[in-house]
């Protein structure tokens, strides 16, 4: 299982819902919410590589923050 943590100050929270969605086929995936952070827990499904995954995911994460895709989906 590989931990990532999103500071909700940095990242948007939608967009951490959205990267779990895109990479579920992938991986399981599990999310935690406290104050002040989001975790994502993921352990990859067989024949796929879990770090190459969390790195991805963090990328979509941060691609969705910055492009204001989480705002999109937020609003729908």
């Amino acid at each position: 299982m590989t931990e990532l943590q999103f500071r909700k100050d940095l990242y948007a929270s939608p967009a951490v819902a959205v990267a779990i969605e895109a990479f579920s086929s992938f991986a399981d995936i599990e999310r935690e919410t406290r104050d002040d952070v989001e975790i994502v827990r993921l352990t990859a499904k067989e024949g796929e590589d879990e770090v190459a995954l969390a790195g991805e995911l963090a990328n979509y994460v941060l691609g969705a923050t910055v492009d204001g895709v989480a705002s999109e989906e937020a609003a729908s």
